[in-house]
């Protein structure tokens, strides 16, 4: 909720995706906010898919009509890479869900998220789950929307270990130059990376609670969570799932559950094994570098550093099963 008890407007952008149906299956459900618009782009599947994944998912949680667009097909510069071997070829674990009877709107994503940003008597909070190729378009064709928006919260970024290469998220190594774009947006930003991702894990029981519901969202969420197994496993538990993107969701209704620190990141663009890393620096002094060299401006980020696990946990089964 707002300062005035009233919901938070935001917009998802997603490449739905286990984990992105986790967040939309939380956001259509908390009380805390209101989803004004969802957009769609390639990333874990090919954006058609991701359209089918995001309307099929609005569906079975029983959410109000909410407009839905497709977006980008491919990175601002590269094609498009896929995480089937990770989402299954369907980006949904294949496991099996029904075709909507839901339809997208005539809008594409940059025009639904202007309309949206725009209409919101509000600021809007953004919460991109995905390659941020969208969220670069809008911000390069229609840079006033900057004005209505209240802050980015996005999942990707890593400040250690990466997941795509050694050093680099998914999400950023997707479209490295979509990052780097954002981070120059010009309104707040918070980072959800993979330091937090990783670490929000439900428990197998209450993965199997969910799994025996008879409420069709609350299932969805069951099944999602045992296609996502954690790393490492809770308890030995191969059922234990993480929740992954909704984290970044659970972070706008509940900042409090991470701790963030005010950083320099900037995003490697270029070839080779470092391409899409986000360059955390969390030096407490300035180094040889800039002492010679002289400082380079780079675009401060609230980045998430640590992360309250059972506090999100049961903010995720509170708002998704009621329990």
């Amino acid at each position: 909720m707002t300062n005035d008890g009233r919901p938070i407007p935001v917009i998802i952008d997603c490449d739905t995706g286990v984990d992105d149906a986790l967040a939309l299956l939380f956001a259509v459900r908390h009380p805390g906010l209101d989803l004004r618009a969802v957009t769609c782009v390639a990333g874990n599947t090919d954006v058609a898919g991701v359209v089918r994944n995001t309307l099929t998912v609005l569906e079975v949680a029983g959410a109000p009509e909410i407009p839905v667009a497709r977006g980008a097909a491919r990175p601002l510069i590269e094609p498009s890479r896929s995480a089937r071997h990770v989402h299954g070829d369907d980006g949904m674990g294949d496991i099996g869900l029904p075709a909507p009877a839901r339809v997208p709107s005539d809008l594409g994503a940059v025009d639904l998220l202007r309309r949206e940003i725009l209409a919101s008597p509000r600021p809007v909070t953004l919460i991109p789950t995905a390659p941020l190729t969208n969220i670069a378009l809008l911000l390069r064709t229609h840079p006033e929307v900057t004005d209505h928006i209240e802050r980015i919260v996005f999942m990707g970024g890593a400040v250690a270990c990466g997941n795509a290469t050694a050093v680099a998220e998914f999400n950023v190594w997707h479209d490295p130059e979509a990052a780097a774009i954002l981070l120059t947006a010009g309104v707040p930003i918070t980072m959800y990376g993979l330091d937090v991702f990783q670490r929000v894990v439900v428990p197998g029981a209450d993965v199997r609670a969910l799994r025996e519901s008879a409420e069709p969202g609350a299932r969805l969420a069951g099944d999602l969570l045992a296609h996502r197994p954690a790393a490492p496993d809770v308890d030995g538990d191969p059922e234990a799932g993480g929740v992954g993107d909704a984290g970044a969701v659970c972070a706008v209704v509940d900042p409090a559950g991470i701790a963030t620190r005010l950083l320099p990141v900037e995003v490697s663009l270029a070839p080779g094994p470092t391409r899409g890393q986000t360059l955390v620096d969390r030096r407490p002094r300035p180094g040889e570098s800039e002492i010679h060299d002289g400082l380079r401006e780079q675009s401060l980020v609230d980045v998430a550093l640590d992360v309250d696990v059972d506090r999100f946990v049961k903010l995720y089964l509170e708002t998704v099963a009621g329990v």
